[in-house]
């Protein structure tokens, strides 16, 4: 199976390509969405440090998107995507830090999510259209300061509360030949799991996703579309290790930093 990754190394500066066999990675030329080029040179994983697997102009985050949650809260399921834009600037990697604002010290929260890759620009696509936009898949913490939610009664502030900098965790890799139906996401807490959902129970899968935000907004190559967590999402303390695992793609580790 195919996995596409982003890294940088004093030595080997920034690039991507495929990781193969032996912990190699096979370094290739150009554009990730458009026709890379294979090149001659293979560099150790051990060797470098891995980034997010791409650079989204934005992350389409997605809110009450699997039936158990919705039940467990009483919330209506939707039939359009309820969603908030978390920032480009909050983008981060796997082993690195979560780092908590200067400006809060309430309650931070991991959610363990799968992460649609967009490959090829698209707007108003239909549904049957929407899976050839689709480049892969990823894993997601959607990281929260969830104090600053309804901090102001007047006014819900999602962008806000999951719009600081390292709070868009991506990764490890993109795979594009994933099938989702039957993976979950588990999530752990210090080792101990705390999510462990099927992707199956999703409200509004993939394909749905696409076409329906591409009616909103222009998908741009590397974007990314958070797709919604379910139940066990809860609170990260400062030196907590997080970690987010779908089988077929990897697990996504962090540290939260107090």
């Amino acid at each position: 199976m195919t996995s596409w990754v982003r890294y940088v190394s004093a030595r080997h500066g920034r690039g991507f390509g495929q990781l193969g066999e032996n912990s190699q990675i096979h370094v290739y030329d150009g554009d990730l969405f458009d026709s890379p080029k294979p090149t001659d040179t293979r560099v150790q994983l051990a060797d470098v440090t891995l980034l997010s697997p791409c650079q989204p102009s934005k992350i389409v985050a997605l809110w009450n998107n699997f039936h158990a949650l919705a039940e467990k809260t009483g919330k209506p399921v939707p039939s359009h995507a309820l969603f908030l834009i978390k920032p480009s600037t909050c983008l981060n990697g796997t082993r690195s830090a979560i780092k908590r604002p200067a400006s809060y010290r309430g309650k931070i929260a991991f959610e363990g999510e799968l992460g649609i890759v967009i490959g090829k620009a698209c707007r108003g696509v239909s549904r049957e259209a929407a899976a050839g936009h689709i480049f892969g898949y990823t894993c997601i913490n959607d990281v929260t300061a969830f104090g600053l939610l309804n901090e102001d009664p007047n006014f819900a502030q999602w962008t806000r509360a999951k719009g600081f900098d390292t709070f868009g965790v991506v990764g490890p890799c993109i795979v594009p030949e994933f099938d989702w139906h039957s993976a979950c996401v588990v999530t752990t807490l210090n080792g101990v799991e705390r999510q462990n959902y099927p992707l199956a129970d999703m409200v509004l899968e993939p394909e749905v996703l696409v076409s329906q935000l591409s009616q909103d907004m222009t998908l741009l190559p590397g974007d990314v579309i958070a797709c919604g967590t379910s139940l066990g999402a809860g609170s990260m303390p400062d030196g907590a290790k997080v970690e987010v695992t779908i089988a077929g793609i990897g697990s996504l580790a962090n540290t939260m930093n107090g």
